[in-house]
């Protein structure tokens, strides 16, 4: 901490004893290019009000624009003051200037804006040629982000020259720090690569976690987002995946069996009400493609419950995303044949019997 200390007084310091004429002139002109942000995201917006995509493009090149235009004013602005150039701390033999820092911050940030656009624009061309699932290409673009990330920083240290094999002492730190501290950390982050790859979970699955039914939108460095059905967010640490049980209902065959009770009066004929919950299932498939045929749809005599005849209709649906509709929309089919071919859904009831009571016992039993 001391060490650090004595390197930000001295920038700061440096920084100080500056020309009032040299920073007054900076700071106008970081507000002429601020100001005229502003400006310009204020005409995109207003000359692009209903065309919503096209503004959300323009508005991200103007940011990216302005970020990368302030650095590159900086380092030409500040070219030739020395102070840009002193070393401010040493990576082994390899002395650190503030314009190091700044090179470095500008290859990396822009590698990464570049693997984003990528992304974006390019790969998305190479998955639809080759159709491949939304897990499939969540996982090559982590891999490709990464994989520009690590070989760019490599090229920029080596370009500036920065000897890598002076990063070893931070190597040698960071690994008593993972022993010690960051164990957790560690452990989240290489089970979050291997998600990537082992893909036990990918993008777009459906999971049961704790009970809860969710769909997995994104797996980060550390952790993996999965949003509920009620459109809540759960935050799982990745190596939760690994080590604890986790069902997912579209791992290898996505199509799942939902099963939905039913229970009708004593009186009713049961091998109607197996035909009629069939032709449901049936009339179901004519609105949408979700419910299959095949596996056949089955009902299953549960037994004589205490109110009523227990049954349970099961159906196989393709996409599992779907299958809380649909098993809501069968249970109307099944309210509204039920009704029309006179086929009670009784409710819980008990009836009471009163046994009439013998007088003349009763007042021997008071004679007594």
């Amino acid at each position: 901490m001391e060490g650090v200390s004595i390197i930000l007084s001295s920038f700061f310091n440096k920084i100080l004893n500056l020309e009032f004429e040299v920073v007054l002139y900076f700071l106008v002109y970081s507000a002429v290019i601020l100001i005229g942000r502003v400006i310009i995201k204020g005409i995109i917006k207003k000359s692009f009000k209903k065309q919503e995509k096209i503004k959300n493009v323009l508005i991200s090149f103007l940011n990216w624009l302005t970020f990368y235009g302030y650095l590159v004013f900086v380092l030409n602005y500040f070219s030739e003051s020395k102070w840009m150039f002193e070393k401010l701390f040493s990576i082994g033999e390899s002395e650190i200037s503030l314009f190091l820092i700044i090179i470095l911050l500008f290859i990396i940030t822009f590698a990464n804006s570049l693997a984003k656009l990528m992304k974006k624009f390019l790969l998305p061309n190479i998955y639809e040629k080759y159709q491949l699932d939304k897990g499939v290409r969540y996982t090559f673009n982590s891999i490709f982000q990464y994989f520009i990330l690590v070989i760019v920083v490599l090229i920029s240290l080596a370009t500036l020259g920065i000897n890598l094999s002076s990063l070893a002492v931070f190597a040698s730190v960071l690994g008593v720090g993972i022993g010690f501290g960051l164990q957790n950390i560690a452990s989240n982050f290489i089970s979050g690569i291997i998600l990537l790859f082992e893909r036990p979970i990918k993008v777009g699955d459906r999971v049961l976690v704790d009970d809860i039914i969710g769909d997995v939108i994104e797996i980060k460095m550390r952790a993996t987002v999965v949003k509920t059905l009620n459109n809540e967010h759960m935050i799982i640490p990745n190596s939760f995946f690994l080590e604890e049980k986790v069902m997912n209902r579209s791992y290898g065959d996505s199509k799942v069996r939902a099963a939905i009770p039913i229970g009708v009066s004593y009186s009713s004929d049961v091998l109607l009400v197996r035909e009629l919950l069939i032709e449901v299932v049936k009339e179901q498939t004519k609105k949408t493609k979700d419910i299959l045929l095949y596996p056949k749809p089955s009902v299953n005599f549960l037994g004589f419950g205490d109110s009523s005849l227990d049954f349970e209709l099961f159906v196989w649906i393709k996409d599992p995303y779907n299958s809380k509709a649909i098993k809501s929309d069968i249970r109307f089919g099944i309210f509204k044949i039920f009704e029309e071919n006179n086929i009670e859904i009784p409710f819980p009831q008990q009836d009471l019997h009163i046994r009439s009571i013998d007088k003349d016992a009763v007042l021997k039993t008071d004679e007594k």
